[in-house]
């Protein structure tokens, strides 16, 4: 797809081929499902090389994060297809005798899915799982940031995926300026919400529905535990969370952590060992985190801490090498409100630490930022609890952990505000690439006389009598035995 005639070539083909119905019978489905199944066993080696070129990850990261969890995603999807896909009986009133009506899904068609660097196999088959369960063409666009994950979906998905249906582009922001420009029915997008943008305005020239996954900064609310237990578990937590998911170039990351100022001394020793007993004392000769995607964001996060005032904040950490695009994990405690490392989106091994008074005060500041994606409270006060999930607002709330939330299929994933628009994940990823037709069917036996012209007061009484559900009232008004209001 070089030019802007071949891209609409091949986009002309896809779409009779979807109009000439290969996609929409479950059989098809269910073969595309499991040529991603195969993918993903026989390839794996060759997919854990790449996320280690592109991204320094650890195989054990690379399957718990990517491989592992679409395998689970994909087999759910399997198992679940003939239910998702089945139409589902939709309730009627009485007053509608003789008429049924049903709900059914169906493809939307040819759909576009935009992903990132970051999990560049997860954010490209998730989306894509449910794009291909709900029946519909699509034309995948990896992330030219992670290039050797890119070139390898290109390179061995036409292998085990219907390549009539099932498209890879690759390329830098020329062709995915190319790509948003097309007449799509759906564009999933993952990036961030300057691109998220551009994407949104092209697609509101065709009309095009939309999901934009974007990030934003996620908060950790940790309470005062009380048991060294509970401790322990919830710094074990955080710290993992942030520094082992792609050294927290992750959206859903804990970006900072606010505490009661009285525990920051306790909760930074906490962390500390913590740190040292996952990452050792190099953390960089463990293997165990991934490096910066590269030098240009490794030159953000290098920015963000060379402000004097926040650079003063380092309480651990802070070394980096350019060479091998390293930084280590990385605490600051209090660092200024008003810097460039508390108002955007950190996307790296950077963990503020912002003290409060009180914990309960931590609603008032999650609330004067933007929506975030997820919001993280460790807690045990049900009180606190219960005003987090009625007094906040995210794209999901967990307690007393992080990022799991990700790898439920039952849940759906996504944003609100800054943050995102649309989810996906399981059925919703579905739901996502689908229509849901209403279908009702009626009887020629049984007419509501009074919807037609001329009008009087005896229908209006009708009328009222049915919105109601006034079955009774609708009988007497049609025998004569109640009184008609006036108008």
């Amino acid at each position: 797809m070089e030019t802007r005639g071949d891209l609409e070539v091949q986009l002309k083909g896809m779409r009779e081929y979807y109009r000439g119905g290969n996609t929409r019978g479950a059989s098809w489905r269910k073969s595309q499902l499991r040529g991603l199944c195969r993918l993903l066993e026989e390839r794996e080696a060759e997919m854990n090389a790449a996320l280690e070129f592109d991204l320094g990850k650890h195989p054990v990261e690379a399957y718990r994060d990517e491989i592992g969890g679409l395998i689970k995603s994909a087999n759910y999807a399997l198992g679940c297809l003939k239910g998702w896909m089945s139409a589902k009986k939709a309730k009627l009133p009485l007053a509608a005798a003789l008429t049924t009506a049903e709900i059914i899904p169906e493809p939307l068609g040819l759909v576009l899915i935009i992903s990132s660097w970051n999990f560049p196999f997860g954010l490209s088959l998730e989306p894509l799982i449910g794009a291909l369960a709900a029946g519909n063409v699509v034309v995948l666009k990896p992330s030219e940031v992670a290039p050797r994950c890119s070139s390898l979906l290109a390179n061995v998905l036409p292998a085990y995926l219907d390549p009539k249906a099932i498209k890879v582009v690759e390329g830098g922001p020329a062709v995915s300026e190319q790509l948003v420009k097309q007449k799509w029915d759906k564009i999933l997008f993952t990036g961030s919400a300057r691109v998220g943008r551009i994407v949104m305005a092209a697609a509101a020239n065709h009309l095009t529905p939309v999901t934009l996954e974007f990030g934003g900064k996620c908060p950790a609310v940790l309470d005062s535990l009380s048991s060294s237990w509970d401790r322990e578990v919830a710094v074990q937590r955080i710290v993992g969370s942030k520094f082992s998911a792609c050294a927290g170039q992750a959206c859903i990351a804990i970006d900072y952590v606010i505490v009661e100022k009285k525990f920051s001394s306790t909760l930074l020793e906490l962390m500390k060992v913590r740190i040292g007993k996952m990452l050792g004392e190099n953390p960089r000769e463990s293997r165990s985190m991934a490096r910066i995607v590269n030098k240009h964001h490794f030159l953000r996060l290098k920015t963000l801490l060379e402000d004097p005032n926040v650079k003063a904040s380092i309480v651990y950490g802070g070394s980096m090498d350019e060479k091998s695009l390293f930084i280590e994990p990385t605490i600051l405690l209090d660092p200024p409100l008003e810097s460039d490392l508390m108002q955007d989106e950190i996307f790296g091994p950077l963990l503020p630490i912002i003290t409060l008074k009180k914990i309960e005060d931590s609603i008032n500041f999650i609330n004067s930022r933007p929506k975030p994606l997820a919001l993280y409270v460790f807690t045990h006060n049900d009180s606190l609890r219960k005003r987090m999930v009625a007094e906040t607002s995210s794209g999901s709330v967990t307690f007393n952990d992080a990022m799991i939330q990700y790898m439920a299929d039952t849940l759906p994933f996504g944003g609100i505000g800054e943050s995102g628009m649309g989810n996906y994940h399981g059925k919703f990823s579905f739901d996502t690439f689908s229509h849901h037709k209403a279908v009702l069917r009626r009887s020629f036996l049984v007419d509501f006389w009074f919807r037609f012209p001329p009008w009087n007061d005896h229908k209006l009484q009708l009328f009222r009598s049915v919105y109601l559900f006034d079955y009774l009232g609708m009988l007497l008004t049609v025998l004569g035995l109640k009184k008609s209001k006036q108008g």
